[in-house]
């Protein structure tokens, strides 16, 4: 009996020694984590979440990029590639009255569907900016008198083209700002793919209650904004 459990004691010590080394690996491998471990992940950043139109008088000025991600956004006024070759706007921003907010938000959900979105170029322009536009273009052909006040100043009045998913813009024949004939949306001796996307942008927006003007295939004014008052509102700049 004794010659049978000396061999079973020795056993048991090797299977227990494998064990233990096994646990000592196991951990080395794994390292248990403090509540204070960092563990790196590919998860992207947190996206800032969009805030909701609902409920928010038509009248109210908004900021459009809090409301949609879908848009893309080149705020021609705060830079100097405009036809004023100036700078008026202190930095880039896109705000509208939200009943303006609610129609071209709907109009982008529209076209997206065909994959495209709508780019911006110019949104409300304060009375204060508009009359700086005036001190360097007197010109109504160009720009609307602030005596008068314009759409713009309504909040009711954008300026866009259209692009793909990637953010190529679609051709429409000219540039923002061209006030040549080839700029109106009756001329039509143009490419047909050009008066095809100018109809595209035209048809959709009108859907959606915009008024297009003769003189300018890229800007658009809200009926329902029309009858807005001129406004001096500004936005801070961080």
């Amino acid at each position: 009996m004794k010659h049978f459990i000396l061999p079973l004691i020795a056993v048991l010590a090797a299977v227990s020694c494998k064990q233990g080394q096994d646990r000592k690996e196991a951990v080395q491998a794994y390292p248990e984590q403090s509540a204070d471990t960092v563990v790196e992940t590919s998860e992207k950043p947190e996206v800032s979440e969009l805030l909701s139109l609902e409920g928010i008088a038509d009248s109210t000025f908004v900021r459009l990029a809090d409301y949609s991600s879908d848009f893309v956004f080149d705020m021609k006024y705060a830079t100097e590639d405009n036809f004023l070759e100036s700078k008026v706007y202190d930095c880039a921003e896109c705000y509208v009255r939200a009943v303006t907010a609610r129609a071209v938000i709907e109009a982008n959900k529209e076209l997206m569907k065909q994959g495209y979105r709508i780019k911006f170029f110019d949104c409300y322009r304060p009375l204060d900016v508009q009359k700086k536009m005036w001190k360097i273009v007197s010109n109504p052909q160009y720009v609307a008198d602030p005596a008068q006040g314009s759409i713009h100043n309504k909040g009711g009045a954008v300026d866009i083209t259209l692009v793909d998913m990637e953010g190529n813009e679609l051709d429409m024949g000219t540039g923002f700002d061209y006030f040549g004939k080839e700029g109106h949306h009756d001329y039509t001796d143009l490419p047909e793919v050009v008066l095809s996307n100018r109809k595209l942008l035209k048809t959709t927006m009108e859907k959606y209650g915009f008024k297009s003007i003769r003189t300018e295939w890229w800007h658009y004014n809200l009926v329902d904004a029309s009858n807005a008052e001129v406004a001096n509102f500004r936005w801070d700049c961080e």
